[in-house]
């Protein structure tokens, strides 16, 4: 077993690493510094988006990487994620900010995944926006695109749209134990498309959890290495988020332990539906 994250083979025949770092709510300030030493212990993959106002930090953290051993540091190693907020979609303006998202990672030259960050707009917007995301990968600006916090109705819009030539190759919206989706995994596995789950460790509301704290000392882990670990042996490629640089470390020693199926079982709560974050734009049917 590997200790450090392996590639996912998307639908495109590309490869994303399947843990990630999340910057959501990451300073701009502070998120320089936290994805240069996240590189510094294992990680590859970044997931940034125009909300967070980030992406020209997580950038230069790279950027610092990259130029610190450029023998051995190499951009095509590093997987980057943005996502178009839902005032810059719509055709024209989803081409103009990402080209404004393109200048402020300056240096690397190009997005190995940009996602529509929620489908709270309407339909016709929401294709004009895979119209031109379509074009950004013609283009080569950007390597793969997929959707976040879409519902079955959402993606069926793209699948079933007489103007798709590009598939969505990830959908990644909130999953945790107490948030199984299993409707929306179930549509994107048989269509292949990948599951990223955001928000894994729940913003911590679970990591006291008596059902969590109990298997995590019998694998001699801590709280939030068995949530990250869960979403692993799920299936999903998963995005814990810290602003600790000392969190780093634990976040990603999640690939030396396996958790039994029993113990998966007395975690996963189908029949319940915890929403942590403060939305959930998967429940929007504009």
């Amino acid at each position: 077993m590997s200790n450090l994250p392996q590639p996912r083979k998307l639908n495109n025949g590309r490869e994303i690493p399947e843990l990630g770092l999340g910057f959501w709510m990451t300073p701009e300030s502070k998120s320089s510094d936290i994805a240069y030493n996240a590189l510094k212990v294992g990680y590859r993959h970044f997931d940034s988006a125009q909300w967070y106002m980030n992406e020209k930090g997580v950038a230069k953290g790279i950027l610092r990487w990259l130029k610190e051993d450029p023998r051995n540091n190499k951009r095509k190693d590093v997987f980057l994620t943005t996502k178009i907020k839902e005032p810059n979609q719509g055709y024209e303006n989803t081409k103009r900010s990402l080209k404004e998202s393109l200048e402020k990672i300056k240096g690397l030259g190009y997005f190995d995944l940009v996602l529509i960050h929620s489908p709270q707009t309407n339909k016709a917007t929401r294709l004009e926006t895979w119209k031109a995301l379509q074009e950004a990968v013609e283009e080569g600006t950007v390597k793969s695109i997929g959707v976040s916090n879409y519902a079955v109705v959402h993606i069926q819009e793209i699948l079933k749209w007489e103007g798709m030539t590009i598939k969505p190759v990830i959908n990644q919206v909130e999953i945790n134990p107490w948030l199984t989706r299993q409707e929306i995994v179930n549509f994107c596995h048989n269509n292949d498309i990948e599951v990223e789950a955001y928000s894994p460790l729940t913003r911590g509301k679970k990591l006291n959890d008596p059902t969590i704290v109990k298997i995590a000392k019998k694998y001699g882990k801590e709280p939030a290495q068995i949530l990250i670990r869960w979403s692993l042996q799920k299936g999903f490629i998963v995005l814990p988020k810290t602003t600790h640089t000392e969190r780093l470390q634990s976040n990603i020693d999640v690939f030396d332990f396996t958790i039994s199926d029993e113990d998966i079982a007395s975690m996963t709560h189908d029949d319940e539906y915890q929403v942590f974050c403060s939305w959930d734009p998967t429940t929007y049917r504009g």
